[in-house]
């Protein structure tokens, strides 16, 4: 039914993916206060400042360099989508476990992403011995890992009370 414990966790699993589509992932600082860098569900952000050329050595002007990477906001949307899916597909217990194994590899996917970005392409940037720091958006997908596991657990539970109340009949 979808009153069971497994559904609040798949409402909270699309809860955390709203909030990693809305708020910022990862963020660095460079050497100089106007250097910065940061990942977005959609973007990837370098924003440098560079000396101008005219003779004035004490105006910067900052130059930025946008990276898309549409393809991890389309991974996070899907992994909320199916897991909305999942909460209606309360009578198929067998889908709603596919579902959550198709979503711990989409969240998978997700984390290997942002780990690549920020720890390799984004170390090259400004100080190499400051990694960044990690912002709500990552923290709301390692929370939607554990409540797809959870989840996972309790569909599963549910799925062993039927096949142990069929076997008693």
């Amino acid at each position: 039914m979808i009153q069971r414990v497994q559904t609040i966790f798949l409402f909270l699993i699309t809860i955390a993916m709203g909030v990693a589509l809305v708020t910022p992932l990862w963020e660095k600082t460079g050497i100089q206060s106007s250097e910065k860098a940061y990942l977005t569900a959609l973007q990837y952000t370098q924003q440098q400042a560079v000396a101008q050329q005219a003779g004035i050595p004490a105006q910067e002007v900052p130059t930025t360099a946008v990276t898309s990477v549409w393809y991890l906001a389309l991974l996070i949307a899907l992994v909320g989508l199916v897991a909305l899916y999942a909460v209606f597909q309360f009578r198929n217990r067998l889908l709603q476990t596919a579902l959550c194994a198709v979503n711990a590899l989409m969240l998978t996917a997700i984390m290997g992403i942002i780990l690549y970005r920020t720890l390799y392409a984004g170390k090259a940037y400004g100080n190499p011995d400051d990694q960044g720091s990690f912002l709500t958006g990552f923290y709301a997908i390692i929370a939607a890992l554990v409540f797809n596991a959870l989840a996972n657990r309790f569909i599963r539970r549910d799925d062993k009370l039927v096949k142990d109340s069929n076997r008693l009949r």
